[in-house]
């Protein structure tokens, strides 16, 4: 036998006997590596499951993906618009899978890559907390292992889905919304309006007042002088891929009816929801995640967190509505951290 080849088989057999010893050295019930895809029937669409919902016109199938392996963490993430897109969540590809979070990256009915059915009367709070239900059975997901997190108007979704069904949760995330749009609109016209350039505030105004929602000139004011201050504080050509995406695949249809036609308040069918007083019936683990420079009062984002029985705050202090990317260490050591907390029994 030639060196070289008796080499090659000692090798082989270290690399045996070290992998048999890891496997002895393994505790039983020690949960599966991250990349393991032993048992999914998601692994020839590389994570992708079209999931099946019911709604009072019909049937209808919602995209959703999973990333990773974890069985105690499974984290949900809806998205925000309503009708934007779950391509923004897209940063947290650089943080969960090495903190060893499963998640699942999901379209809501409407948007982006899940049907999209033209009927204003789907377009309705219940039905998408029915919606979200759905898709959980489909993932199973259950209180063992399941985070729902939404963001702004999946942080609306998120709170009535916990008020109704609370008893699947292990942990709760709102992230950018606060618990009552009047609060979201008084913060608008007292803080952020005033602030603003008058005469461009007028315009914008007018513009509203005809409905020239898609005029490029309502758009350019909008970015010009209000997102960029309080949306993502970057300049809009250097806003992230993820971002401008999901923007980009905005369903208007949607989007206008039920929160208006901007950000810059709220005047859809969602006015007049507000479910401050109810805060305390959540006694899920619950983290509430709100950024100085947000769309909405900070204080009123982390009123929620003082609201419910098991409440934190996570305060982003460079951050705006999309906190996730212009304060993104803060955001992302937070959620992890509340994450791992509750994980381990200690929250």
């Amino acid at each position: 036998m030639s060196v070289t080849a008796h080499r090659m088989i000692t090798a082989a057999l270290a690399g045996w006997l070290l992998q048999a010893g890891a496997a002895a050295a393994t505790p039983p019930g020690t949960p599966a590596p991250y990349f393991d895809t032993a048992g999914r029937d998601d692994v020839l669409s590389g994570g992708v499951k079209l999931v099946k919902i019911k709604t009072p016109k019909g049937e209808f199938r919602v995209w959703t993906k999973r990333v990773g392996n974890n069985p105690r963490i499974k984290v949900l993430l809806v998205h925000g618009g309503p009708a934007a897109t779950h391509e923004y969540f897209e940063a947290l590809d650089s943080y969960f899978p090495g903190a060893g979070i499963e998640y699942y990256y999901y379209d809501q009915l409407g948007s982006a890559y899940s049907d999209q059915p033209d009927d204003p009367s789907l377009w309705d709070l219940p039905r998408f907390v029915e919606e979200v239900e759905q898709v959980r059975v489909a993932l199973h997901l259950n209180h063992d292992n399941f985070y729902l997190l939404g963001h702004s108007w999946g942080g609306i979704l998120a709170l009535e889905y916990a008020f109704k069904y609370q008893q699947n949760l292990k942990g709760l995330i709102i992230s950018n919304m606060v618990a009552s749009i009047p609060e979201y609109n008084r913060y608008a016209k007292q803080v952020l309006m005033p602030a603003m350039d008058q005469k461009v505030l007028k315009e914008i105004l007018d513009l509203e007042a005809q409905k020239k929602y898609d005029d490029p000139r309502y758009e350019e004011l909008l970015m010009s002088n209000f997102y960029v201050e309080h949306i993502l504080r970057m300049p809009p050509d250097q806003w992230p891929d993820p971002v401008t995406r999901a923007f980009a695949k905005l369903n208007k249809k949607i989007y206008i009816p039920m929160q208006g036609p901007s950000e810059m308040g709220a005047s859809g069918k969602l006015e007049k929801w507000d479910r401050t007083a109810d805060l305390h019936e959540i006694t899920v683990p619950t983290l509430a995640i709100g950024a100085r420079y947000d769309t909405m009062e900070p204080a009123q984002m982390e009123k929620i967190a003082k609201s419910v029985k098991k409440g934190r705050y996570l305060y982003c202090p460079k951050g705006t509505h999309m906190a996730i990317y212009d304060d993104q260490k803060t955001y992302m050591d937070g959620l992890i951290g509340f994450i791992r907390d509750v994980d381990a029994g200690t929250f």
